[in-house]
């Protein structure tokens, strides 16, 4: 039944998914749902449970519906075509409720079950490290974001608002330091926090050498 219902989901959601770029796409979603399932086996979380919100965890995600309530209805909708019973279809929710990275900014810290632990990790582990810096620069080019201006300021301290509010000047580099250097910090498992000190030093490095090249320091 369990493999039914996560087939069943899987192929709703990459349908959902066509047409998205590369950075939040189908592809994405399955890397999210392999780290979900590798740390749910390493913190004793209910790997039926983090998978399916890993596979759900992007559908109408408010960069892309403008909605930041959109992805309930369909989420539920998608559970539903699948068999799955009402009880599972408000965990999931719950679960993908807790993930996003704006929902933390300028809240005191959320006690989180183990199972949104790992949704929320596996799907900030997928911003970091070489695959992290590839969708960057795919979501930068995606909303014809400026690679880069030194007089562009990243932007620091957000609050949730601040950081969705459409219209400000946002540089893809910038976005480095405004989300996806944070992210270390933020993991919430140990096995998590030991994939991002890895995936973060690699980030680090390749800045630095992104910087040297543009000021034409680099030797």
């Amino acid at each position: 039944m369990n493999a039914a219902v996560l087939d069943a989901v899987s192929a709703a959601v990459q349908a959902k998914l066509c047409g998205i770029d590369a950075s939040h796409d189908f592809s994405h979603v399955s890397r999210v749902a392999a780290l979900g399932a590798r740390l749910a086996a390493a913190e004793g979380a209910d790997a039926f449970v983090v998978r399916l919100a890993c596979l759900l965890h992007d559908v109408d995600d408010v960069k892309y519906s403008g909605d930041d309530e959109a992805a309930y209805p369909s989420i539920r909708a998608i559970l539903c075509a699948a068999g799955a019973a009402e009880e599972l279809q408000e965990r999931v929710c719950c679960i993908v409720r807790g993930v996003s990275f704006h929902g933390e900014l300028g809240q005191a810290p959320a006690l989180l079950d183990v199972e949104t632990r790992c949704v929320q990790d596996a799907d900030r582990l997928d911003a970091l490290g070489a695959v992290g810096i590839a969708r960057c620069f795919t979501f930068g080019g995606a909303r014809l974001r400026t690679l880069h201006d030194p007089s562009v300021s990243p932007r620091v301290g957000l609050t949730k608002e601040e950081y969705l509010r459409s219209g400000q000047t946002q540089t893809t580099i910038n976005h480095f330091y405004e989300k996806l250097l944070l992210l270390k910090g933020l993991m919430k498992t140990p096995t998590g926090q030991g994939i991002a000190e890895t995936r973060h030093a690699f980030m680090e490095a390749y800045l630095e050498q992104f910087l040297r090249e543009w000021d034409g320091t680099d030797t």
